[in-house]
């Protein structure tokens, strides 16, 4: 089945949009909790909306111990044109004021990490 259709209803949703930017701009793998803290939602909701985005196969994700990680599927044909159009294009969209404050609180999240990792879950 094509995934065109899904794709671009993938990239329709503004929360999808927020946590594609926040990989985009951090340019690394990022923890469920720290992309929830960073945008201010409840793990269901990021989780719900992180595997609309496996399943169009713009992420992929691996566990490492009780935290899941998610990254850009870079390897994937024409994902890396996709996203650096979506990175010039948002921050010239209507949410780009929001996707700074998101990338900010996640700068700050970040700042947690031991070697790397995210050690404290959500907060």
């Amino acid at each position: 089945m094509d995934k065109v259709p899904q794709l671009f209803k993938a990239l329709g949703d503004e929360t999808r949009m927020r946590l594609l930017y926040l990989l985009i701009a951090s340019d690394d793998t990022l923890c469920v909790c720290e992309m929830m803290d960073a945008l201010a939602l409840p793990q269901y909701q990021v989780s719900r909306h992180l595997s609309v985005l496996k399943n169009v196969g713009l992420v992929t994700s691996e566990r490492h111990g009780t935290w899941m990680y998610y990254a850009l599927d870079r390897e994937a044909v024409g994902n890396q044109s996709l996203f650096e159009f979506l990175k010039s294009y948002l921050l010239q969209s209507d949410i780009a004021k929001r996707l700074v404050q998101d990338y900010d609180a996640l700068q700050k999240r970040l700042a947690l990490r031991e070697d790397g990792f995210c050690v404290i879950g959500s907060q």
